[in-house]
């Protein structure tokens, strides 16, 4: 291609949760609009923005990434894996601005305007007062965040009906917080949005056409193990390049996690120490937590039960994690005074890509950690603190697997960083 720029490169902020083939798409699209040479993918760890532990592990769901067109996959720290859209968002933006190396962030969304999102993005960055005042007034009526944020757009008349309808998408949201962050953070990086196709972001069910959801896929694998099924109906939304990672995989679901929640719990509740000191856990919620303490439910069982028309359940599910996981609030405070990204942890990278490694140490303006040996000495304190936390998250998860699988994994300081 005779108008790629040297060493170009679109970023993508990605969970992969299983990658199956709208993400190969993406992938491949993503590099033909913005005219990139590279791919770079920030992508979460263990854990996941909704709340819950990826249905694989991350080294395996770095090798689909590499397989189906990525050329490097960094790790998002756990504490913004794990967060709201919002800042989930800024630190996938932060970390690919930092790097510096990338002009484009690409990402799907059901509107496919990206004018469109920006101007909404313009307006929650802004915060008119009267939207101000209009969400406050939302929100003490009992409202979700996500329903009170667009009710208070259209009392206010600052978007009509079918502007404030892109708020009701997943994707739109999020692609709404990635305008938002690039421009809260004078990004340099220009917003690139590709249509979504096929299946709907919660679709539970697979279809026939090619691109199934991740939530679709993740429902039938839960159903294959506990049916003791095969996987056949999954493997066909799968890249063919990735499907023996998919057959030979472990995956793991939020139940698996359900004796570490109840025993947070009650160990918190014992040492008392409050549940509120934790992120995305409001005194409202931690009261009801306490009143709940006895009804050891699975995980699931147990954010239904919490799940009220003010919380939805995804943001009970990321604090039951939080809990899980020890993060507090005062944790995720001092990230993002951090910068939200203080290093960039790569998980793995095409070895005929390397070269874009040495690029970014010439440009970016963070550590590159590609080993983790006392990698936490080279950081600021609150960016080891952001480290460690990386491991012991994973480390957690890798404990979960190994029981429920009964297989050997290697931990944090022992896998090699992934290289095909």
């Amino acid at each position: 291609m005779t108008n790629i720029k040297p060493f170009s490169a679109v970023g993508i902020i990605a969970e992969y949760n299983p990658f199956h083939n709208g993400h190969a798409y993406h992938i491949k699209k993503a590099k033909e609009l913005a005219h990139a040479e590279y791919c770079i993918v920030v992508m979460s760890g263990d854990f996941v923005q909704r709340g819950a532990p990826a249905v694989y592990d991350k080294y395996t769901r770095t090798a689909m990434a590499l397989s189906c067109g990525a050329d490097l996959v960094i790790e998002m720290p756990s504490l913004f894996a794990t967060s709201s859209a919002e800042d989930f968002a800024a630190c996938g933006v932060a970390l690919l601005d930092k790097l510096g190396i990338a002009d484009t962030l690409c990402f799907g969304s059901e509107c496919g305007d990206v004018m469109k999102l920006n101007r909404i993005a313009s307006i929650l960055e802004e915060e008119p007062p009267e939207y101000v005042q209009a969400l406050r007034q939302e929100l003490k009526k009992g409202a979700s965040f996500p329903k009170a944020r667009k009710e208070a757009l259209v009392s206010c008349n600052i978007l009509d009906q079918e502007e404030a309808s892109i708020l009701s998408s997943p994707n739109n949201i999020l692609g709404i917080e990635y305008c938002k962050a690039i421009k809260k953070q004078g990004s340099n990086l220009s917003p690139l949005t590709i249509t979504r196709e096929g299946s709907s972001y919660h679709d539970p069910v697979l279809v026939n056409h090619q691109f199934s959801s991740a939530t679709g896929i993740r429902t039938s694998l839960k159903e294959h193990q506990n049916k003791g099924t095969e996987k056949d109906s999954v493997l066909q939304h799968i890249p063919d390049s990735v499907k023996h990672l998919v057959e030979n995989g472990y995956p793991i679901f939020s139940d698996d996690f359900s004796l570490l929640l109840n025993t947070a719990l009650l160990t918190l509740s014992k040492a008392g120490i409050p549940f509120e000191s934790y992120a995305d856990i409001s005194q409202e919620l931690a009261s009801r937590i306490a009143r709940q303490l006895p009804d050891f439910l699975p995980f699931d069982e147990k954010i239904a039960g919490l799940k009220t028309r003010q919380y939805t359940y995804t943001r009970i599910s990321r604090g039951m994690l939080h809990l899980i996981l020890g993060m507090t609030s005062n944790q995720v405070t001092l990230a993002k005074e951090a910068g939200y990204a203080p290093y960039a942890r790569v998980l793995g990278f095409k070895r005929a890509s390397a070269d874009i490694l040495s690029q970014i140490k010439k440009r970016g303006s963070i550590p590159l950690i590609t080993k983790t040996a006392h990698a936490e000495s080279a950081l600021t304190n609150t960016g080891a603190s952001m480290l460690l936390q990386d491991f012991y998250c994973s480390h957690i998860y890798q404990s979960v697997l190994q029981n429920k699988y009964g297989i050997s994994t290697k931990n944090e300081y022992t896998q090699s960083v992934v290289i095909l």
